[in-house]
C-alpha cells in the first residue's frame, strides 16, 4: 500500500446552491444550504485514502465542532490523524462556496490553518522522510511550503505540489518538487512571461497542466502530451482538482507510468463531479477500476 503524507488545509465548506450568481450589492434566492467537509489538504487526504493509500494528514484544526467534525470525517475514511491537533485560540478554517450556473465560486478563511507552521510540520518529520510521496497545497502558510520542499529534498522524498491558490513561488520550491500541477490559471501566474508551451519545455515531466475539461497538457522531453479527460454530467465541479492530485500521487506512489497515472488521475476526478460536495463524489479504487475497465 502507498504511503501517502499530505501537508495542508482543513476545513468546513459552507455551500449555498443557486440558480445565478449575485453580482455585487445583489440579493439572489438560493435553492439550498449545506456543511460538509473540505480545505484542499482535507479533500486530497480523503481521495487518496479512498483511491487505496496509506495515508496520513499533517494540518490543523480548531478547538471547535466543526474541528471535531473534521476529525471524525477523517477517521470514517481511514485517515490517520495523530498529527492534526486542534488549535485553542483560533476557529477552524471554513470555505464559503456559492454554486451555480454550473460552477463554483470559493472564499477560504484560513483561521487554524495559519498554525500549519514550519515548527508545526518539524514534529512530523519521520512521516515526511518515509512516505512514498508528499503532497501540499497553498490554503498554507508559505514558509511552511517553502520548508517541506527542503525537507522532501533533504530526505529524497518526492513531493507533488498543487500550486493552488494561485500565488508566486520561490524558485527553489519549484526545484525541490518533483511534480507541479496547476490549472491554467495558476500556471499563469507561477510562471510569469512565460507562454504555457515554453513553461512546459522548461519542466519536462514536472509541470503538469491541468486544462479542465480538455485534460492534462505536459511536455515528455520531446513533444507535448494531452492526456484527454472523461466527460461525465457534472453536478459539483468542487474538489475535482483534489482528485485528480491525490489519485495521481497514489498512481506515482505505486509506480505507475507517466501517462497511466495521469488517465487514472483524470478518471477519478471525473466521477468526483458527479455527486455534491467536494469530498461527496470522491471514488472509491474499485469504482475508479471498473470504469477504466
Amino acid at each position: 500500500m502507498a504511503k501517502i503524507c499530505v501537508i495542508g488545509s482543513s476545513s468546513m465548506d459552507l455551500v449555498v446552491t443557486s440558480s445565478r450568481r449575485p453580482g455585487a450589492g445583489e440579493t439572489v434566492l438560493g435553492d439550498s444550504f449545506k456543511t460538509v467537509p473540505g480545505g484542499k489538504g482535507a479533500n486530497q487526504a480523503v481521495a487518496a485514502a479512498r483511491l487505496g493509500g496509506e495515508v496520513t494528514m499533517i494540518g490543523r484544526v480548531g478547538d471547535d465542532a466543526f474541528g471535531t467534525d473534521i476529525l471524525n470525517n477523517f477517521k470514517a475514511n481511514g485517515v490517520n490523524t495523530q498529527n492534526v491537533k486542534p488549535v485553542t485560540h483560533l476557529e477552524s478554517g471554513t470555505a464559503h462556496i456559492i454554486l451555480a450556473e454550473g460552477d463554483n465560486s470559493i472564499v477560504f478563511v484560513e483561521a487554524a490553518n495559519r498554525e500549519v507552521t514550519p515548527a508545526y510540520v518539524d514534529q512530523a518529520a519521520e512521516v515526511i522522510r518515509s512516505a512514498d510521496i508528499v503532497l501540499i497545497q497553498q490554503e498554507i502558510p508559505e514558509e511552511t511550503v517553502v520548508h517541506v520542499s527542503a525537507m522532501c529534498a533533504e530526505f529524497g522524498t518526492p513531493l507533488l505540489l498543487n500550486p493552488a491558490p494561485a500565488r508566486t513561488l520561490p524558485q527553489e520550491v519549484i526545484d525541490n518538487a518533483a511534480y507541479i500541477t496547476p490549472n491554467e490559471h495558476e500556471a499563469a501566474i507561477l510562471f510569469q512571461g512565460m507562454s504555457p508551451a515554453e513553461a512546459l519545455r522548461q519542466y519536462p515531466n514536472k509541470l503538469f497542466i491541468t486544462e479542465g475539461s480538455n485534460g492534462v497538457r505536459y511536455f515528455d522531453g520531446a513533444q507535448e502530451i494531452v492526456v484527454p479527460t472523461y466527460k461525465v454530467e457534472a453536478v459539483d465541479t468542487t474538489g475535482a482538482g483534489d482528485t485528480f492530485n491525490a489519485a495521481f500521487a497514489v498512481a506515482l506512489a505505486e509506480g505507475k507510468p507517466l501517462q497511466e497515472s495521469i488517465r487514472f488521475a483524470n478518471r477519478a476526478a471525473s466521477l468526483s463531479v458527479t455527486k455534491f460536495g467536494a469530498q461527496g463524489g470522491m471514488p472509491t479504487r474499485d469504482e475508479v477500476e471498473e470504469s477504466l475497465s
